[in-house]
């Protein structure tokens, strides 16, 4: 099941982000992005989404909103004790059954280059890469999804 984030969710969403993305720490040189970002902002302004497995316990996070004419996927993350079984699909593919309610035509994401699982995982989900640029002194890599 995947529901709206709530505040008494924010330190289990903080929690699967450090343990989701502490491997690429040291790759990079720093925290990623969703390591230090504003989860009691996102979820207060109805971003944030969690999944949640058949016992309500917290299996991971996504987190997008609308801009102009699509959805910005800005992160997702899974507990490791989570990961493939699907969890993370399950919360594109909810981001982008979202896009479509909102009648928005796409879903553009980015990662970064050193998240190597990353760029072989958004392609077979349907992504094309769009570009590659240098951003807050991360190099990141930029895809989008046309929906239909």
């Amino acid at each position: 099941m995947i529901r709206q984030a709530t505040a008494h969710d924010e330190v289990q969403i903080r929690e699967c982000a450090e343990k989701a993305y502490e491997r690429y720490v040291q790759l990079i040189g720093r925290k990623p992005t969703p390591m230090v970002a504003d989860f009691a902002t996102q979820i207060a302004d109805g971003d944030v989404f969690v999944a949640i497995d058949d016992q309500g316990g917290f299996q991971g996070f996504i987190v997008f909103y609308a801009e102009e004419r699509h959805i910005l996927l800005e992160s997702v993350a899974v507990l490791p004790r989570a990961a493939g079984r699907g969890v993370g699909k399950e919360l594109v593919n909810f981001c982008e059954n979202a896009a479509r309610e909102r009648g928005l035509g796409a879903v553009k994401l980015y990662t970064n280059e050193k998240m190597t699982e990353n760029l072989s995982i958004y392609p077979k989900l349907g992504y094309a890469e769009v570009g590659r640029h240098s951003e807050d002194g991360f190099n990141r890599v930029y895809f989008e999804k046309v929906l239909t």
